[in-house]
Order: structure tokens, then C-alpha cells, then sequence
């Protein structure tokens, strides 16, 4: 059991704890980041504020909406105002999105650097920004993709022809009933392939996926690793920041790194090998860039 020691108590000022960081970087043999949503919200992937209200106006004005996360829960009446809603947020949020400047630095940083990126974000930012494939891990799903709702086959299907037709062909709120999704296997109708409760499809991607970073960490979890934690938040620990703490711990030549806005924090027991840095990523990036 870990004693949470909080970002204040970390030993130097801002500026020092992120030259170490860069410090740390470019000592390390392979490192790992794991990416939250604070990391794409610093890119300016925000689901709430201006971005919302210039995207949903309509949505807002009919459902008192005040972001998109409560917008995506809501219990629409028909499947055609679902889909009318939800062909948007994947548009705006998938394939209408600028290459957000934090994930650019940090491609820059990593370099030629080996490295490996698990990460619950479903916005396919990283990929847009250049990484390579074959070394992330989306572990919650990704809104591209849908699946049956049953589900009847694990099998997910790319959904980019179908999300712009819903998007052009809207009215009044409403898809038109001939394109709401349906499972081609088995007819029943199509669901987001998000985790969100145990019906969540795990593909042959997802596990391919998951073995490569499983080999990585095999390969280079024992070496001088830094494990860099970016936006993490605390929905759900047990996929990037229990791990990391938990192989840092581990690895007395492993470094831990934690930049989040408001929750920079590492357990005592690894704080003399601990970098928490309370700051916005972009700006973090950018000052290491400049290093």
C-alpha cells in the first residue's frame, strides 16, 4: 500500500523539477508515457466552455446541455437523436481536430528515443500527431470504431463514411431513420466501442496491442526507464498511475514523472525518484523544448 506524498512537498521549484524531468528524459535507456485526458484538453481538446457551445449551440439550446460528457450519457427519446448527437461529438472530437501542439513537443522530445505510449484518451490525437502505431495502446477504445451493441462478435468497425453522412444528412436534431448503424452480423443496432460497461469489445488490434506493450515492458521495464504520466486523472488509476508507481518501485534505476494541472502527486515511497510537476503540458513541453 502506497502513502501519497503531494506535488508541494517535492523537493525544488517548478523550473528545477522540470530541467530535471529533461534530465531525465534524455538519460533514459526507454520510456513509457501514459496519457490522460489533461494531456489532449491541453492541446485544446476541451468538452466544455467556447469549443462546446461553438460546436453543439443547437444541442444546448434544446437540452440545457453543459459539456459533452453529460451530453454523451444523455437518455435520448429516439435512436435518430442518439446518432444525431453522437455522429457529431465523433466528428468533432476524431476527425475535425487540429494537431494539438503538446502532442507535437512531445514527439519532438522522444526523438529517436525507444519508446512506448499507453493511453486511456479516445481521440486518436497521438496518431495524428505522427506516432508511430505500433507503439501505443488505447485501452479504453477509440471513436473511430463501433460494435455491436450485444455484442455478438469481437469485432470492431470503422465508422468515418457513416459519422459524415449522419453529420451532412442531420435535421432538426434528427438522423435520417435509414442511417441509424446496425450490427452487419446480426442486425441488432451498432453502440460506441468505449469502455463503459462490460459489453466494451476487445478486437484483435486491442490485444495485439496490449502484447506489445506487455513485450516492451519486458524488455526495458528493468533498464533506467522513465515512466512519464501526463493527464492522468483518478477515474481510472489502475491502468496507467498504479502501474507506474508499482514498476518504478520495482526499478531502482526507473524514474517517475507526474505532470497534471491539479493532481501532481507520487507516493512516498518512491518520492527521492519522483518528478511532479502541478503545470499546464503544453507548457511544461514547451519549456523543455527549449532546454
Amino acid at each position: 500500500m502506497f502513502s501519497r506524498i503531494s506535488t508541494h512537498t517535492s523537493t525544488g521549484g517548478c523550473s528545477e523539477r522540470i530541467s530535471r524531468l529533461k534530465r531525465a528524459l534524455d538519460r533514459a535507456e526507454a520510456v513509457v508515457v501514459g496519457a490522460g485526458a489533461g494531456l489532449s484538453a491541453s492541446a485544446g481538446l476541451t468538452y466544455s466552455g467556447p469549443r462546446f457551445e461553438a460546436h453543439f449551440g443547437d444541442f444546448i439550446e434544446r437540452y440545457h446541455f453543459r459539456d459533452m460528457y453529460s451530453a454523451g450519457f444523455y437518455p435520448y427519446d429516439t435512436p435518430e437523436a442518439y446518432w444525431a448527437y453522437w455522429s457529431r461529438h465523433i466528428y468533432w472530437n476524431r476527425y475535425d481536430q487540429p494537431v494539438g501542439e503538446p502532442y507535437r513537443l512531445l514527439l519532438e522530445l522522444l526523438g529517436d528515443k525507444t519508446y512506448f505510449v499507453i493511453t486511456t484518451n479516445v481521440d486518436h490525437c497521438f496518431q495524428n500527431a505522427g506516432f508511430d502505431k505500433a507503439r501505443l495502446f488505447y485501452t479504453q477504445g477509440d471513436y473511430g470504431l463501433w460494435q455491436c451493441s450485444k455484442p455478438c462478435r469481437q469485432r470492431t468497425y470503422d465508422n468515418e463514411a457513416a459519422v459524415r453522412r449522419m453529420l451532412a444528412e442531420q435535421k432538426d436534431l434528427r438522423i435520417p431513420t435509414e442511417l441509424i448503424p446496425r450490427c452487419p452480423i446480426c442486425g441488432r443496432p451498432m453502440t460506441m466501442n468505449l469502455r463503459c460497461d462490460a459489453a466494451f469489445v476487445q478486437d484483435e488490434g486491442w490485444y495485439a496491442a496490449q502484447s506489445r506493450y506487455d513485450a516492451f515492458l519486458r524488455r526495458y521495464g528493468g533498464g533506467r526507464v522513465l515512466f512519464l504520466e501526463l493527464g492522468v486523472g483518478g477515474n481510472t488509476p489502475a491502468i496507467i498511475k498504479y502501474p507506474f508507481w508499482k514498476f518504478t518501485h520495482e526499478n531502482p534505476r526507473a524514474v517517475y514523472a507526474c505532470v497534471n494541472l491539479t493532481e501532481a502527486f507520487a507516493p512516498r515511497e518512491i518520492a527521492g525518484r519522483s518528478i511532479c510537476i502541478e503545470q499546464d503540458i503544453g507548457g511544461v513541453l514547451r519549456e523543455m523544448a527549449r532546454l
